[in-house]
């Protein structure tokens, strides 16, 4: 079978990677893919933009592929499900209306209030001044979300009311364009955050193995928020009474939440939690699709073929699935990412080592690289997620890093202290 894959990041190289594991498949397609995409064995860069839908089913229909498996979340808030499913193409991934659980905050949390999941409490704003005025009232520290997407940067966690009246301000002014055009301004919940894949056909629901990812951009939990700067699975906060929990209380009244609303979510759903100090979860956001760096942390730990299991989710059959089979190890991943990230970043720098990182046991999952002349640049802020595994975090840690040390480019960057938290 071919399958086709939809995007371009680490996440999309860790999908075709662990696809191609499978004796079913023979050939994976990356629209557009990346430089490690471009070079891996039996796939196949396609230079198609993730938002032509017409151009990405013609493909898929002409190569004869068996399902496509969309990565990022813009083309699934704008609708390339319904568009393959029109067309009666095999696609994995919700519509464009159950895609709102992640590209409207404000929308997610009037459904989360609907099945009585638990979550922070919160206010939405369509206007600077009332927001303003809602800050001023309710103190610091507070949370500033815009409300569509913003490539995981649309967060702001105000530690006082100037931090939280300057994130208004900027969102209002347009750093977000229409993303920014409604906002959700939060209570500040405090914990530990876990997050928690979950694969589902609408009906049944079954994560995956639970995650940490990091998303502030320095060592400590620093610094602006990024995309992600790195991820490590399983999390031991996430004990089987939480995962319990989160099933009953969280995943499973969403997706009936989304029935309810005649809305048939085959796909990921993606809880980011937060654990409070007395072991509850909440949830803190909902997506839409694969977490990355998460997905990079994941899937080297998978024993099930995942075209199976996708499979599964879009025929409706998950319910009769067998239980997932999970490697009994640990894995961390480290985001390398460009200088300046996560503002303007330097691009066309040319990346050296990961050859040597992939000789002793690690996984080198590239984002932001394309190839020039057959040699590897940085082509984005997010270049590298590098994995490795071991046999308990501290172990894994020490891999990943040695990995990380053989790899080389100008301006590269990355945190010292990723999953820190799992072994105290």
């Amino acid at each position: 079978m071919k399958v086709l894959v939809v995007g371009s990041g680490g996440r999309e190289h860790a999908l075709a990677w662990k696809l191609l594991q499978s004796p079913n498949i023979d050939r994976v397609f990356c629209i557009p893919g990346n430089g490690g995409t471009a070079t891996m064995p039996n796939c196949q860069n396609v230079s198609l933009s993730i938002d032509d839908f017409e151009g990405m089913l013609r493909f898929a229909q002409v190569q004869g592929v068996g399902f496509t498996m969309v990565g990022p979340e813009l083309p699934l808030a704008l609708g390339i499900v319904d568009y393959f499913q029109a067309a009666e193409s095999l696609i994995f991934g919700p519509t464009q209306e159950g895609a709102m659980i992640e590209s409207s905050k404000a929308w997610a949390k009037t459904l989360m209030a609907e099945a009585q999941i638990p979550t922070a409490a919160s206010a939405t704003f369509n206007d600077l001044e009332s927001a303003q005025a809602y800050v001023q009232q309710q103190g610091a520290p507070i949370v500033i979300k815009a409300d569509g997407l913003a490539s995981g940067k649309g967060v702001t966690v105000a530690m006082d009311i100037a931090e939280a009246i300057a994130a208004l301000e900027r969102i209002f002014a347009g750093q977000f364009g229409s993303a920014g055009e409604t906002v959700v301004i939060e209570e500040f919940m405090t914990g530990q955050e876990v997050s928690v894949l979950a694969f589902t056909d609408g009906q049944t629901i079954r994560p995956l193995c639970p995650a940490q990812d990091h998303k502030r951009l320095g060592d400590g939990d620093t610094g602006p928020n990024t995309g992600g700067m790195g991820a490590y699975a399983p999390a031991p906060i996430a004990t089987r009474e939480l995962m319990a929990k989160v099933q009953t209380r969280v995943l499973e009244p969403a997706i009936a939440a989304l029935r309810a609303r005649g809305i048939d979510y085959r796909g990921c759903l993606y809880a980011g939690l937060m654990i409070t100090p007395e072991g509850e979860p909440k949830v803190v956001e909902f997506n839409c699709r694969l977490g990355d760096p998460e997905t990079q942390a994941i899937l080297p730990l998978l024993d099930t073929n995942l075209d199976e299991l996708i499979l599964a989710c879009i025929e409706g059959k998950l319910a009769n699935f067998p239980p997932l089979k999970w490697k009994n190890q640990a894995a961390v991943c480290i985001v390398m990412a460009a200088g300046g990230y996560p503002d303007k970043v330097d691009m066309g720098q040319f990346i050296t080592g990961i050859g040597k990182a992939e000789d002793i046991g690690a996984f080198v999952f590239q984002s932001g690289t394309r190839l020039k002349n057959n040699a590897l640049v940085t082509n984005g802020g997010r270049v590298l997620g590098v994995t490795a595994l071991g046999d308990n975090i501290r172990q894994a840690i020490t891999n990943v890093y040695s990995a990380v040390d053989f790899i080389a480019y100008d301006g590269m960057y990355y945190r010292k202290d990723i999953a820190s938290k799992a072994v105290v």
